[in-house]
Formats: structure tokens, sequence, C-alpha cells
């Protein structure tokens, strides 16, 4: 008898183990299942702080040309203040309200106007540039030998500097055709050319809502003479600093020259 209920004792207590591991097998998976959540929920919250804030208030850009030298070096990379004019909301038609306005002067990240020549040759039409501001709306502006003029008061040379392309300021293009829409005749600024020139056009007139962008490099800038005035819902935000900068692998003669070749000169370097 007593053998009997000893018997039954083990067979009750393992049962309770069997019970208790299965117990232990199921919550240790819920635990694992627990803290994959966790973890992915962490992982999403990351992802969409960055989002917000490269969206709505600061994001990184490359300058990959010459159009801007000496302000800007092809190889820095900058942090660029996108709240300060209106953040545009992606995918959208709509930009938020800013705390500032262009102001004339000022380096201005923005999206082309679109660009058929370069549509025709598989570029991207409407790529996102850096430019100078020269005119604003209401603003007359022309160019007299290589000159700016600005409601009749010259503007600083583009080209300041020996590393600057200098070129043939006669050249026209086809490009600048679209001037003619918005000249002015019989002025006190003088009759605009029949055919503009890469340093002879205009005055035009800036219409409202409307911007007049030129790269400081002016021989070595496809700029508003080319592709027209920017509609103010282009304009994507005003560069800050220099956070990093680095000489080109083509125009470095160091291996990884992104590591071997930075300007250490032109980190925080801030942008006027």
């Amino acid at each position: 008898m007593a053998s009997r209920n000893s018997s039954g004792k083990e067979k009750e207590s393992g049962a309770k183990g069997a019970l208790a591991a299965a117990r232990g097998k199921k919550s240790g998976s819920g635990l694992s299942i627990k803290k994959l959540w966790e973890g992915f929920k962490s992982l999403a919250g990351t992802i969409a702080i960055f989002l917000i804030l490269r969206t709505f208030l600061v994001e990184a850009y490359r300058i990959p040309s010459g159009s801007m030298i000496p302000s800007l070096l092809i190889g820095d990379w900058l942090f660029v203040n996108k709240l300060v004019y209106g953040p545009h909301v992606p995918l959208t038609s709509i930009n938020l309200p800013g705390y500032a306005e262009p102001t004339r002067g000022e380096v201005v990240v923005f999206e082309s106007p679109y660009q058929a020549d370069e549509a025709a040759l598989d570029h991207d039409p409407t790529p996102t540039l850096v430019k100078r501001l020269i005119g604003v709306p209401g603003d007359t502006i022309y160019m007299r030998n290589a000159v700016v003029y600005v409601d009749g008061l010259a503007q600083k040379l583009g080209y300041t500097s020996p590393e600057q392309t200098q070129g043939d300021g006669t050249v026209s293009d086809p490009l600048f055709e679209w001037q003619h829409k918005y000249e002015i005749k019989k002025s006190r600024f003088g009759e605009p050319p029949l055919q503009p020139t890469h340093d002879n056009w205009g005055p035009l007139v800036i219409p409202a809502k409307h911007l007049f962008m030129m790269g400081d490099n002016r021989y070595d800038s496809k700029d508003s003479r080319y592709w027209g005035i920017v509609p103010r819902e282009n304009v994507r935000g005003r560069p800050m600093f220099v956070y990093y900068s680095f000489v080109s692998s083509a125009e470095s003669d160091r291996p990884l020259s992104f590591i071997s070749d930075i300007r250490w000169g032109r980190l925080g370097h801030w942008i006027k």
C-alpha cells in the first residue's frame, strides 16, 4: 500500500514538473516576443524622429559642382536650416510657414525649375541646387559686361579667386530665350539686347512670388540665366555651416581622399 502511494506521489510530482516546464517555455517565448516588440518600437521611434528632423528642421547637403566657388567648394557637406523659410511637406505642394523670407544676397537651397534640356539627356530635370539669391520680387535686374545690376546698382562680381573659370561672355544660348517674356523696354536702365548673352541680358522685372538665382562662379554656373526664375514654393532652406569637407577623388592624388585629403580649415565654416 505504501509502495502504491509512493508511486502515485512520484507520478504527480512528475506531472507538476512537466507542467511547470511547459509554463516556463511559454513564459520564455512570450518574454522573447515582448523584447522583440519593444526593440521594434524603439527602432521605429528613432527612425520617425530622424525623418521629422530631416523633413522639417535640418538636412545634410553635398556640394557636387564648382558653381559657388569660392563661397562653397566641391566636396563641402553642409547642414541646411529647413525651418527658416518654411519646410516643404514631401510628396505634396504644401509649404509650412517659416520665420523669415529669403533675402537678396543670401545663399539658398531650392528645387530647380523644370529643365527640358536635362530631361532630354535622362538627367534629373528638377535637381536640388544651392545658389545665391540675386533678385527678389519687384527688382529690375540686368547684366552688362559681366557686372550684375539690381535697380541700377552694380553688384559684387562673382569670380574672386584665380581658381575660378572666366569664359567668353559674348556667347549666347537658346536657353536664354525665356528672358524675353520678362524684359522691359524703354526704361532708364537701357534697352535689352536683341539676343541675350552670358554677360549681357535684361533688364528683367522679377514677378511676385519668384526669385532670381546665380552662382558666385559666374562662368561655371548654370543658373537663372538659363532655366529661369524660381517659384518661391521651390525654396527648401538656408545653408548654415560646413560640417565636413574633403578634396574630391577627381582632384586629389591621394587614395581614399574622403579620409586622407580632408580640408580641416573648412570644418565649421559659416556660410555667408
